[in-house]
C-alpha cells in the first residue's frame, strides 16, 4: 500500500480537470487571435475566468492567469510596492518563501524597509503589533501582507482584521493553501489582492492566478503582448487554464469529511506517540493540515524512514544547496532549532480515505523508535 499525505505541497489532478486539459490540448488557435478558432479558445479562457470568480467572490475582470501563485505573489509584492512610491514593506513572519523572498529581494535591490509581524505560539498574527505600527508609521507603508492560512501548520489568519487596520494600505494575501479548503471571499474580506494556484485543488501545475482589484494597475513583470490588463504579458495557458477551472468547478474537496479524517489521525496519533504533540492546534485551522512535532527526532530523518514505509508527508522546513534549515514558520511560532527540526507535517486531501489515515498510524510507532535511535547514536 502506497499513502499519499501531502496534498499541501500538490494535489493529485482530479479527473474532470485531466479531461477538460486533454479536450483543450486538441484545440488550435491562440485566444488574442481574432479568426474563429482564436475566438473559441478565448471563448473558453473566458468561461473558465467566470468560474474562478465565481469561486473567490470577485469580478471576472479582476482574475489574471498568471503561470503559478509564486508568480501571482511576485506581481502583487513587487507590483503594489513600486506603485505605492513608499518604502515600508510589512508582512507576516510565517509567510511563503513565494512572498518573504520577493519581499526580501526590494530591500536589498529597492532599498524597501522589511518589518515582520509577529505570532504567537498557535501561529496566529499579533494583530496588537499591526495596529501600533500603522498608528506609528503607517503613511510609510507601501503595503501589507499577510497569508490567509499558512502552508505548514494550516493556521487561518484574521485576514478581516488585517484589512481593517490597513485602512487605505493596500492589503494582498497569498491564498494558494486556502482556496477551496475554507470559506474565502476576495469582496467580503476587502483585499487589494490575493493569489491562487491550480495545482494545490486538483488542478494542473504552472497554473495560478492573481486576483486584483478592477482599475488598480501595478507595474508589469512581463513585458510584451500586453495580455491580462496589461499586466501579465504571453499567450495564455489555455488548457491549463480550463483544466484550473474544472478542478474548481467539480467541487471534489469535502472539508468536513477531510477534517473528520485529520480528527481520526490526530485521535490515533495521541494514542500511538503520546509525547507527540500538534503545531497550533488550539488556533482555526484548515480542515486538512496536521503539523507534529517528535521531541527527540530529525524530521528530515523521519521523512526518509515515513517514505521507507510507503507513506509520502513532509518536513515543511527550507532546503537550501542541500543543507536542511529548520522551519521559520516554527521557528516564529517559538520552537528552538532543535525542535523546528523534529517536525513533520501531514496533509489530507479530497481523494484521502480512511485506510489511508489507519496505515500511516500503523507504521507511525516503528518509524519514530527507529527516528530516536539513529538520533541518539
Amino acid at each position: 500500500m502506497s499513502v499519499y499525505l501531502d496534498h499541501a505541497a500538490t494535489t493529485p489532478i482530479f479527473d474532470v480537470a485531466l479531461d477538460a486539459m486533454q479536450i483543450a490540448l486538441r484545440k488550435v488557435g491562440n485566444p488574442s487571435s481574432l479568426h474563429t478558432e482564436g475566438r473559441s479558445t478565448r471563448k473558453d479562457v473566458e468561461d473558465a475566468r467566470e468560474i474562478i470568480a465565481k469561486a473567490v467572490g470577485c469580478l471576472p475582470s479582476e482574475v489574471i492567469f498568471t503561470g503559478s501563485g509564486t508568480e501571482a505573489d511576485n506581481a502583487a509584492i513587487k507590483g503594489l510596492f513600486w506603485k505605492s512610491g513608499k518604502k515600508v514593506i510589512v508582512i507576516s513572519s510565517i509567510e511563503h518563501h513565494a512572498v518573504l523572498d520577493p519581499a526580501r529581494w526590494l530591500v536589498e535591490h529597492e532599498g524597501a524597509e522589511l518589518i515582520e509581524i509577529p505570532v504567537n505560539k498557535s501561529g496566529v498574527i499579533d494583530l496588537d503589533f499591526l495596529k501600533e505600527l500603522i498608528s506609528k508609521r503607517g503613511s510609510e507603508i507601501a503595503l501589507i501582507s499577510v497569508m490567509h492560512s499558512n502552508n505548514e501548520t494550516g493556521v487561518i489568519q484574521p485576514i478581516g482584521d488585517v484589512v481593517k487596520l490597513a485602512g487605505d494600505i493596500p492589503v494582498h494575501t497569498d491564498a494558494v493553501q486556502s482556496f477551496t479548503k475554507a470559506p474565502l471571499s476576495y469582496k467580503e474580506l476587502g483585499l487589494t489582492s490575493m493569489a491562487l494556484s491550480g495545482h494545490k485543488v486538483g488542478g494542473p501545475h504552472g497554473i495560478g492566478a492573481l486576483i486584483l482589484r478592477r482599475a488598480y494597475e501595478i507595474p508589469a513583470l512581463l513585458h510584451g503582448g500586453g495580455q491580462e490588463r496589461e499586466i501579465r504579458s504571453g499567450t495564455l495557458n489555455a488548457p491549463s487554464i480550463v483544466a484550473f477551472a474544472a478542478a474548481v468547478a467539480s467541487h471534489q474537496y469535502r472539508a468536513e469529511e477531510v477534517e473528520k479524517l485529520r480528527e481520526r489521525f490526530e485521535t490515533g496519533l495521541a494514542a500511538s506517540v503520546p509525547d507527540a504533540y500538534i503545531n497550533g492546534v488550539s488556533a482555526d485551522r484548515l480542515p486538512g493540515i496536521v503539523n507534529v512535532t517528535f521531541p527527540g527526532t530529525q524530521s528530515d530523518s523521519l521523512l526518509l524512514l515515513m517514505d521507507s514505509e510507503n507513506v509520502s508527508c513532509s518536513t515543511g522546513a527550507a532546503c537550501s544547496a542541500g543543507v536542511h534549515r529548520p522551519s521559520h514558520v516554527l521557528l516564529a511560532m517559538g520552537h528552538t532549532e532543535i525542535t523546528a527540526q523534529s517536525s513533520l507535517r501531514f496533509s489530507l486531501g479530497a481523494n484521502s480515505t480512511e485506510a489511508d489515515v489507519d496505515f500511516a498510524l500503523s507504521v507511525l510507532p516503528t518509524v519514530i523508535a527507529r527516528g530516536r535511535a539513529a538520533n541518539q547514536k
